[in-house]
């Protein structure tokens, strides 16, 4: 009986013996777990008597009347808390406005000013990572800054005046036409920065740019490799750390005249991709190369919207840098 009940399911689905087996197991499996509520309740139920005793529905109102008392008065001291200590209406300290730079002001002094704690931190560590505020609407620039607080506070930032050093240092006292210049400021006229290829250069060129320390161009330098090599000059606003003046310097010296390094999308690692500034995401980069493998290698681009976990943007981020 066992086999023709096999022999029926291999030609009915068409399957083969060992498959054949499987559907049967399931079947009994299934089966079992359809019938076990009836026998629960016919055998086993039984052996189980529940008490006979009447139900005090007087003392069963009277607990439901004091839970729901419980949970009102609970509730209530959980929003009174909630509005005291998590969301306080004033302030714990006054707002003082006064003049401000906010390249040397304190995180305290911040706060004085109207300036939430999060956002003082955040410019704070925006500093000590060599950020500078060149001028005003540069603090528009710190992720989530309130556009609000930046209009109450706008005439109370004070940011010192660009001067040239050689100017205001070494001749203080003297005036020069540009034909009476003396020899060391003429030779550092001439001495000045020069275009060069960003996707070749090092930090000796590019801390010679105003606003680009040498945290700030290790920085520059470890995201260029990062990626390959720039392929536009609309990247360099991705590097973090950048303030106006050290972009508006690099898009005026850095040019791009050499290529990018590009990556095999059909025989790239799971490593390989990682390694990509833009592909550091684990999950994306095993879907592209499972639906690899799955379909067979990548002919264009076009084969990469195919993969859902790929939108546009990240397609046109990365196409640059990828041959098939």
């Amino acid at each position: 009986m066992f086999r023709r009940i096999l022999d029926q399911l291999e030609d009915y689905f068409g399957i083969s013996r060992k498959q054949a087996r499987a559907g049967f197991v399931l079947i009994l499996f299934c089966l079992l777990f359809i019938w076990t509520p009836f026998i629960f309740r016919r055998w086993i139920l039984p052996h189980f008597p529940v008490s006979s005793e009447p139900v005090n529905t007087q003392k069963l109102d009277s607990i439901t009347s004091q839970l729901q008392k419980d949970a009102a008065a609970g509730a209530a001291e959980r929003e009174n808390n909630y509005s005291k200590k998590l969301y306080p209406k004033s302030p714990d300290r006054p707002i003082r406005l006064f003049d401000f730079d906010p390249n040397i002001a304190s995180v305290e002094e911040l706060q004085e000013l109207g300036i939430p704690a999060f956002i003082a931190k955040r410019i704070g560590k925006y500093r000590s990572k060599g950020g500078k505020f060149r001028k005003k609407e540069d603090l528009l620039n710190i992720y989530d800054f309130p556009s609000d607080v930046y209009k109450k506070l706008e005439s109370y930032i004070q940011l010192p005046e660009i001067r040239a050093k050689h100017n205001t240092s070494k001749y203080p006292d003297k005036t020069y036409t540009n034909n009476s210049l003396p020899k060391e400021v003429k030779n550092f006229s001439r001495n000045a920065v020069a275009p060069f290829d960003i996707n070749t250069t090092d930090t000796t060129q590019l801390i010679k740019l105003r606003g680009i320390g040498s945290k700030l161009s290790a920085r520059i330098l470890k995201f260029r490799d990062g990626l390959g090599g720039f392929h536009s000059t609309s990247q360099f606003s991705e590097i973090f750390g950048l303030d106006s003046l050290a972009l508006t310097e690099l898009t005026k010296y850095a040019k791009i005249q050499s290529d990018v390094k590009k990556i095999n999308i059909n025989t790239a690692t799971m490593d390989d991709l990682g390694q990509h500034s833009y592909l550091r995401n684990k999950k994306i980069n095993t879907v592209i190369i499972n639906y690899r493998t799955q379909h067979g290698p990548y002919k264009s681009v076009d084969d990469l919207r195919k993969v859902r976990v790929l939108d546009e943007k990240l397609i046109e981020k990365i196409r640059p840098y990828l041959e098939f």
